[in-house]
């Protein structure tokens, strides 16, 4: 998958591993939700990818930053149910470098579009309630507020709260075209500042919102 400002490849340790390492040791706050990291060294990451590259649940792949030509997080689909034209995005790691840029949305924007031109019907956003970044995040891309699984898990020895929500395919006509607004070059500044935001393009798309973020 390409887009203007990101690539988004099949993760592959070999050509990955390093610059994701060393991109992702500028905050170990990432993996502060994650049931895994932060990784001790560069073998530890590796030996992590080598264990989820070849999996079809989850698939992971590589965002690549196109402005500087390296990676600089991962995401993956997980929960893949094509009997039920239901998947999830996740496993959403990216290093301080990229979030909040061009490149991160135009990743979840892709990811999102593959899915639905797949012929997929629901897709899906999960994450830990008390990880309100991501519930915003959620929000921000068209995901609606679907409520909290209350003691869904246990994540490094600690209870977890799952907050879900979803975007359905009917709704990915008005998601696409907020993006694609939100995206192009002319919403855009000389000094890269916005002029519209994303939460507001898509905010009219939303079934429910998360009353956490009110």
């Amino acid at each position: 998958m390409e887009g203007r400002y990101v690539v988004l490849e099949r993760l592959d340790p070999a050509r990955h591993a390093a610059d994701l390492f060393a991109a992702n040791r500028e905050s170990d706050a990432i993996w502060d939700y994650m049931p895994y990291g932060p990784f001790a060294d560069e073998a530890a990451y590796r030996a992590w990818a080598e264990g989820m590259a070849g999996r079809a649940d989850p698939w992971f792949v590589t965002l690549i930053d196109r402005a500087t030509g390296r990676a600089g997080g991962v995401a993956s689909y997980l929960r893949i149910e094509p009997a039920a034209g239901s998947i999830e995005v996740g496993h959403i790691a990216l290093a301080p470098r990229i979030q909040r840029t061009r490149a991160a949305t135009e990743a979840m924007y892709l990811m999102m579009a593959w899915s639905f031109g797949a012929g997929y019907r629901r897709y899906e956003w999960k994450c830990n309630a008390l990880n309100l970044g991501s519930r915003r995040a959620a929000e921000r891309y068209g995901f609606s507020f679907e409520g909290i699984f209350r003691q869904a898990t246990v994540v490094k020895g600690r209870n977890r709260d799952t907050a879900w929500f979803a975007a359905i395919d009917r709704e990915w006509p008005a998601l696409k075209a907020a993006f694609d607004t939100w995206l192009d070059l002319a919403n855009f500044d000389a000094a890269g500042r916005q002029r519209q935001g994303l939460s507001a393009l898509t905010r009219p798309v939303l079934v429910t919102s998360d009353p956490a973020l009110l």
